[in-house]
């Protein structure tokens, strides 16, 4: 019963195209802010995408001002007053942070998933508005005041963690879009050699992957085509410096390990191992056998044979 009535909440929000206009603004506002503070390239578009911790940073960072109000609602609860006040304060430093990081992320979704993300904004500013709200009446004596507003803030942060939950796992924002399949463990033609020409990108099949072929720096470079983020075809990209960008955000990838040079992607893009024989071009899935312990079942799914 709860489920369903759950799923008919989150289908009215995605239908809801009145929340495309106030969205369409927000993005350009946000666009402007950024090109003005000089964040929409370079480290600091990485940093808050978090591509230097291997995955999105706002998730890290939600978790401050839920711990945070959490605790004040114990302290509040054994009349703790200057203790909670300082959860309080902590939350709505981490809330501030986790909001930039989360805005950063929002202007690279599309469609429901942007819908989603616009109730889980505002339901996390009215949170942290009722939180402030809150802090500075407890600085006031005031902790009655303080109590009642944290009390009506807290269901409201837990609703906008549940619209957070969804974006990741219904709409896979952050979450990693390529295949992650070990397939072809073997060498695979996938293109005349003679076909491969200049730096042009060529989209190739190998077995049930789509794979993005370059000649650049005298090597035959071979990544999957799907860029992590959304699954961007990026064989429609175009390169630069010895790396691959995504034609839909921009996320750029080193041509030689897939690594993620800059956001929103932050997982890398999976690489494969080139040869030629016979005048074709042949990929297979590069092997990563460190990832598991010596002797798993997983290394030798993961070895290969020329």
């Amino acid at each position: 019963m709860a489920q369903r009535a759950l799923d008919r909440l989150l289908n009215a929000i995605e239908g809801d195209a009145r929340l495309d206009r106030p969205g369409h603004r927000l993005e350009q506002g946000l666009a402007f802010a950024e090109n003005l503070l000089g964040v929409t390239g370079g480290r600091a578009r990485g940093f808050l995408h978090g591509v230097w911790l291997g995955h999105p940073l706002h998730p890290v960072l939600t978790d401050l001002p839920i711990g945070s109000w959490t605790t004040a609602l114990v302290l509040d609860l054994t009349g703790q007053k200057r203790a909670a006040r300082a959860a309080v304060g902590v939350g709505l430093a981490g809330a501030l942070a986790a909001a930039v990081t989360g805005l950063h992320d929002w202007q690279h979704t599309h469609d429901n998933a942007r819908r989603v993300g616009m109730v889980h904004g505002t339901l996390n500013t009215l949170a942290v508005a009722l939180y402030g709200w809150s802090w500075w009446q407890r600085g006031r004596g005031h902790h009655l005041r303080g109590r009642l507003a944290a009390l009506l803030g807290y269901p409201v942060i837990m609703a906008g963690g549940f619209l957070g939950g969804t974006l990741v796992h219904r709409h896979r924002i952050g979450v990693d879009q390529t295949g992650g399949q070990l397939d072809p463990r073997h060498f695979t033609p996938v293109l005349a050699e003679r076909d491969l020409t200049g730096d042009r990108l060529h989209r190739v099949r190998a077995g049930d992957v789509d794979v993005v072929l370059v000649r650049a720096d005298g090597r035959i470079h071979a990544l999957e085509n799907a860029c992590p983020h959304l699954g961007g075809p990026l064989s429609q990209g175009w390169l630069r410096d010895g790396s691959i960008t995504c034609p839909w955000h921009g996320s750029q990838f080193e041509l030689r390990s897939g690594e993620s040079l800059n956001g929103p992607a932050t997982a890398p893009v999976p690489c494969f191992q080139t040869r030629v024989r016979d005048g074709w071009i042949e990929v297979r899935r590069a092997p990563k056998p460190t990832s598991s312990p010596p002797g798993s079942a997983l290394v030798h799914q993961q070895e290969v044979r020329p």
